[in-house]
């Protein structure tokens, strides 16, 4: 049995399908305050976590060291001085 769809059917699709769309728009606006606030405080959280483990590290690697002794933490940025690798100069004209 072949079904054709009537005017009125159409128009009560068109009707649904846009309150369910404002519906959505307007459940976002009232619900989107806190969901960012619920996002933004689980990676605030996570940072303050990772951030608490490294300071435990840094901490425990300062208590083993003895008085007196002496560590780098960082090493010198090499000087970029001219590479003979780089090749030749060349000196250039503008033409006008």
């Amino acid at each position: 049995m072949l079904q054709y769809a009537s005017i009125t059917g159409l128009v009560k699709t068109i009707l649904i399908i846009l309150l369910i769309w404002y519906g959505v728009k307007i459940l976002l606006r009232l619900f989107a305050p806190f969901l960012v606030k619920y996002v933004a405080k689980k990676a605030e959280q996570k940072f303050g976590q990772q951030f608490g483990q490294s300071q435990n590290q840094q901490t425990k690697q300062y208590a083993r060291k003895k008085e007196g002794e002496i560590s780098i933490d960082k090493m010198p940025k090499q000087s970029k001085s001219s590479n003979n690798n780089v090749g030749e100069y060349v000196d250039f004209e503008e033409i006008e």
